[in-house]
């Protein structure tokens, strides 16, 4: 993260660079993107406006607060806010973005109204599949709300279906919990050439069973709470998504991405964090540590502490529960990505594969909890 003279600038990693100037000629009003890209804006001005401190800092708050609460009661934000302050991050993206879209993930509830806020306009979030024609739900434009992914696509039926043994059901209150399933023309048929898969997913009245937990909030508004798949159990029975824990420490400005694992055999979370590195770097700087490249950065038992210290910071801003805590951490320099076969083509992380790519890792962080537990004095 580079400072900027100037409150509420913001300078994204290099890899980025040609992307920001990119926008700056083509001045979209439409920005479609992911949680993952919307994740490092929201932590650039966020750390940007930090750095910023006294004055320009209080100027941006002030301008916050009072964007939200005129948003919130339904009325216009004064204009002044945004010419003092947040033109100049609009401008970064061109300036002329009217809506914004986000998919592939969930998008955090108060990472979407900060953008909201920050450049006006649309947020969108939408829910959907590959073998759903991609739109299963959209939020309507002008919808305030947050936190859910909208009201079903007029192309489909969406229903929820028991899932007992998560103790989801149509009987639960407030809300009606289950499985998302969805029927109708923008369905596929199946895979090609294995019925066996198709015959998984798709039952004999034609529902697609999505594998994702959702309830219904008013208005027919669809909000994602689970994971039916992609479940693991700990050893002392408690049930984790790991996905819904990647999502919080997304916001960590030290991850780019992450990966969280566990396992029956053991009590408690580790992960493994592919580092931003401008900040790690700007970290080290600060705190006058010496290496020589990222790779002998990322081993460094301070540089992992910092980041497991930031991590259990943004775990407790989200109310994470505490067995949903990290308690180890592996830090990589190497990105996750489709060349390595650990991202899907929506920048989904591979668990599996990415268990065996990091086997040698995981096994060494659960080593070293169990010295630690080992060394503690006993009464």
């Amino acid at each position: 993260m580079a400072r900027s003279s100037r409150c509420c600038r913001w300078v994204l990693p290099r890899d980025n660079l040609k992307l920001m100037d990119d926008l700056n000629t083509l001045k979209p009003t439409v920005f479609a993107s992911v949680p993952r890209l919307y994740n490092k804006i929201y932590a650039a001005i966020t750390n940007a406006v930090k750095e910023s401190g006294g004055l320009k800092e209080r100027l941006f708050h002030a301008a916050y607060d009072a964007k939200r609460q005129a948003i919130i009661n339904g009325r216009n934000p004064s204009p002044v806010w945004d010419k003092l302050v947040f033109n100049k991050i609009k401008a970064r993206l061109g300036g002329r973005v009217r809506v914004m879209s986000s998919g592939a993930s969930p998008l955090s509830p108060d990472v979407m109204e900060f953008l909201r806020i920050c450049f006006g306009g649309d947020i969108l979030e939408g829910y959907g599949m590959t073998e759903t024609s991609c739109v299963i739900t959209l939020m309507d434009v002008g919808d305030i709300s947050i936190g859910h992914v909208g009201s079903p696509n007029p192309a489909c039926e969406v229903k929820l279906v028991d899932v007992p043994e998560m103790n989801y059901t149509s009987e639960d209150q407030p809300y009606p919990r289950g499985e998302i399933c969805a029927r109708g023309p923008i369905i596929f048929q199946g895979y090609y050439k294995d019925e066996v898969q198709t015959r998984e997913v798709i039952d004999e009245d034609g529902w697609l069973h999505t594998g994702d937990i959702g309830l219904w909030l008013p208005g027919g508004r669809l909000k994602i709470i689970d994971r039916k798949k992609n479940i693991f159990k700990l050893a002392q029975g408690e049930y984790i998504a790991p996905e819904k824990i990647e999502n919080v420490y997304a916001k960590c400005k030290f991850i780019a991405q992450c990966f969280v694992y566990g396992d029956s055999f053991n009590s408690c979370l580790v992960a493994v964090v592919a580092v931003e590195p401008e900040v790690l770097k700007s970290w080290a700087a600060l705190e006058g540590i010496q290496y020589e490249d990222l790779r002998q950065l990322c081993s460094d038992p301070r540089a992992r502490a910092a980041v497991l210290a930031d991590m259990d910071s943004i775990g407790k801003e989200a109310q994470l529960r505490g067995f949903e805590f990290v308690k180890a951490v592996t830090l990589v320099a190497e990105p996750f990505t489709l060349e390595n076969g650990l991202l899907t083509p929506t920048f989904k992380v591979k668990r599996p594969q990415a268990k065996a790519y990091f086997a040698k890792e995981i096994t060494d962080m659960y080593a070293q909890l169990l010295d630690a537990e080992s060394a503690k004095p006993k009464l």
